[in-house]
């Protein structure tokens, strides 16, 4: 049943409340494939994570790419739905194991998987739901929406590996830098958008188009949040401030402050970020030294370029009030770091 909601309504409650039947099907899907009758574990996990919220922006996306397309499910669980569930699926999975890897123990405002259970746990739990998603995809029969999951699947693993193998190195690249939120983040907004429009059979333009605004609009996404660890609210990122300075990531501005850096402001962060050799002091050091080089000002300005690229992207798609709310939410995903 659709939710109204007001005109300040931000863009992804719009899209909740216009695909709210559609959205109220994924979530009693997932509720029925994260069952297990043997390892009561993994719903207790799997429901901890997805019972603390979050914005369902992924399995939204596929639902109003697929709507956009013209998509019209001839059953309350049509592909459109099944493919949602298979896109929070994959993505809670790679939360799951994420947050062993990182050693984080907050997550959307709660006490991490596995710090609450164990990292053994929280890994074959993301196994589990991984292998459900694939379960789902084949579903839909659609061997091309199958290679577009995979492949996500593969990139989104690949910019892990990528992240952990670049984290406190400050030689890291921007190209660097991009590949691995292109995998951590874009790869699945990208394909969640590009199998909506595959199943609703769209011309490839769209298909592309759609591809292209996910893309985009991941990126966008991604520089946001590297951004608002650097002065965010811990209640809008779900995390601690600071955590990727205290982790030692290479993210934008951070790389963008080494360009320029001095002798002594090299050093700095070579024990800050490469040693993680951190002190009372040194985030607020860093945050100095980031504004005295513009680099958060220029982080801000390539996170709007590409919600600029996702708006632009849209413009072959049919012209609809969805498509109006996909564009404001390219906007809305960058306004978070205003």
């Amino acid at each position: 049943m659709q939710v109204q909601v007001g005109k300040s309504a931000k863009p992804h409650e719009v899209l909740a409340s216009v695909l709210a039947d559609r959205l109220d099907a994924v979530d009693r899907l997932i509720r029925d494939r994260m069952a297990s009758e043997h390892a009561p574990r993994i719903p207790e996990v799997t429901a901890h994570l997805v019972g603390a919220g979050g914005k369902r922006l992924r399995p939204m996306l596929t639902l109003a790419a697929a709507d956009l397309a013209g998509y019209r499910a001839a059953d309350p669980v049509g592909h459109d739905v099944r493919l949602a569930a298979t896109v929070e699926f994959i993505h809670t999975a790679t939360l799951l194991h994420d947050d062993v890897v990182d050693e984080s123990e907050r997550r959307r405002g709660r006490p991490t998987a596995n710090l609450l259970w164990d990292n053994k746990s929280s890994v074959l739990v993301g196994d589990y739901l991984f292998a459900r998603s694939f379960q789902l995809m084949v579903e839909t029969g659609s061997l091309r929406v199958m290679d577009i999951l995979a492949n996500a699947s593969a990139v989104i693993a690949e910019g892990e590996v990528l992240q952990l193998t670049a984290a406190q190195d400050i030689g890291t690249t921007e190209d660097t830098y991009l590949k691995v939120i292109r995998g951590k983040t874009a790869a699945l907004f990208a394909a969640a958008c590009e199998v909506g429009g595959v199943i609703a059979a769209a011309p490839e333009p769209q298909v592309d188009a759609l591809r292209a605004y996910g893309n985009a609009l991941g990126i966008a996404f991604q520089i946001a949040d590297d951004l608002l660890d650097y002065g965010g609210d811990a209640g809008t990122i779900g995390k601690n401030t600071g955590d990727d300075f205290r982790d030692g990531k290479l993210t934008l501005p951070v790389i963008r402050a080494l360009a320029t850096a001095g002798g002594a402001e090299r050093a700095f962060w070579a024990r800050v970020i490469g040693k993680r050799d951190q002190k009372d002091g040194d985030l607020d050091h860093a945050l100095a030294i980031m504004a005295r080089h513009g680099a958060m000002a220029s982080t801000r300005a390539t996170a709007l370029d590409w919600a600029a690229r996702a708006r632009d992207a849209l413009a072959v798609l049919p012209a609809a009030p969805i498509r109006d709310t996909l564009a404001d939410l390219a906007d809305f995903v960058v306004e978070r770091i205003a």
